[in-house]
């Protein structure tokens, strides 16, 4: 039995579908065990760009079955569209889609309360930079119990009309009071409205819908192969990140036990992503953050690398390598291995630096602090290395990289004591080198 988890190590977006895509033929089944449709993935293959938020990579492959796991929190109309426009492609999605009963569901009165929230807090700045797409409100729901509704609910008429009959008026509440000094009112919703039109959207997703944790657990016991796959990156694991400018669930392998039902010991392979570089979207402490201008090196690189959100298009803040954070969440996340992603986009580079550790107040530091105050405050301590500054993206053999390019890979294999074991060149399938 092989059960594998594909994890990023860094704040996301490390190119963890591409990734899934290729192990998928190895496995029966690909799982998603956290997040929502804030998280994006995108996989090209012979030219073609696909683009999910919340239907696991492994989609694309004939003969697998995909499954959203009961960790995730689910916008009906965003998997909607998603199948719809799979199904537009020539993807089949039917049978080989399961969608947990237990995982939740956002409604428009998430959203409009995680506007509200970011919209007030951003005029205080402490806004977390959230993409809006009512992900934390759902999961403070759910933590909350009282006004949570799962997928099961809404396969039942009369139980969601129940809900919606209790939850309606608070949201009502909370919202005219989130937007006291708010030039624009509020939107509020009705209760026979939304009944009505999340009615419709169960019908299409029934037949989707089942007890994926038993499903999970059968195919274990069965022998079969496993991929699970996070959404997020570990530096925004809400337990482990980078808090509080983090994700609302664990993006970690520790989410595999609560978000898909199954035990983590069943894993034999942790495989961590990591991008050539650093990225992030949103707020929050980024040490290695490259703040040169429009016309800098970080815009270079962000471009080279086409860095703009698979889901919202925002540019994404780009910096170099950071080493501090990568060896914390490699040991974090248990990882075995690791995939080194968009190496082809420091082609642009003609001298390459990677932060070994930082200096807080005058003192070295090699750990990554829990304090936000101090992360703020870490100025990275430089190794310098020479670029290649060549098109790597043809190479599909290790021994044919650059001499820079395969000393920069070596740096990272040395320092986070552990293999590179793959290692992509461009988006497509066919722009990887396996190292073994």
């Amino acid at each position: 039995m092989t059960c594998t988890a594909v994890v990023g190590l860094q704040w996301g977006d490390e190119a963890k579908g591409k990734l899934v895509d290729l192990l998928a033929p190895q496995h029966d089944l690909v799982v998603r065990y956290n997040g929502g449709a804030n998280a994006g993935h995108t996989i090209v293959r012979q030219g073609q760009k696909f683009k999910l938020s919340i239907i696991p990579s492994g989609i694309l492959q004939p003969g697998l079955t995909c499954v959203i796991g009961n960790g995730l929190v689910v916008n009906p109309v965003r998997l909607l569209e998603e199948v719809d426009s799979l199904r537009s492609a020539g993807i089949e999605v039917g049978a080989n889609l399961r969608l947990s009963e237990r995982a939740h569901v956002i409604f428009p009165y998430h959203q409009a309360e995680e506007q509200l929230v970011e919209a007030t807090q951003s005029q205080a700045g402490a806004a977390i930079g959230t993409t809006g797409r009512g992900i934390g409100p759902c999961y403070q729901d759910k933590a909350g119990r009282l006004f949570a509704v799962r997928v099961v609910d809404l396969l039942d008429a009369e139980v969601l009309h129940q809900r919606l009959s209790r939850i309606v008026p608070h949201k009502n509440r909370l919202l005219q009071a989130l937007a006291q000094g708010q030039s624009e009112p509020p939107p509020q919703f009705e209760v026979a409205a939304l009944h009505a039109e999340y009615l419709r959207y169960a019908q299409r997703l029934r037949p989707f819908v089942c007890d994926t944790g038993e499903l999970l657990r059968q195919a274990v016991r069965a022998g079969k192969r496993l991929l699970f796959e996070a959404a997020q990156g570990s530096l925004l694991d809400v337990d482990h990140g980078t808090y509080p400018y983090v994700t609302s669930s664990n993006s970690t392998p520790a989410g595999i036990w609560t978000g898909a039902g199954v035990s983590a010991r069943h894993l034999s392979r942790v495989i961590g992503v990591i991008k050539a570089y650093s990225t992030r979207v949103g707020q929050g402490p980024m040490p290695t953050e490259l703040l040169d201008g429009p016309d800098g090196l970080g815009e270079r690189i962000r471009r080279a690398g086409n860095e703009f959100g698979t889901v919202t298009g925002r540019p994404r803040r780009v910096g170099w390598l950071d080493l501090v954070a990568l060896r914390y969440t490699a040991e974090l996340a248990g990882v075995d291995e690791l995939a080194l992603m968009l190496l082809d986009v420091l082609s642009v580079v003609p001298e390459l630096r990677i932060c070994t550790e930082y200096r807080i107040d005058g003192e070295r530091v090699r750990s990554l602090p829990a304090e936000l105050h101090r992360l703020e405050r870490a100025e990275p301590v430089y190794q310098t290395l020479p670029g290649w500054q060549s098109d790597i993206s043809h190479v599909r053999r290790l021994g044919d990289l650059p001499a820079a390019a395969r000393a920069y890979v070596d740096c990272i294999a040395e320092s986070l004591q552990l293999p590179v074991r793959l290692l992509s060149v461009g988006p497509d399938r066919e722009q990887t080198i396996f190292c073994d």
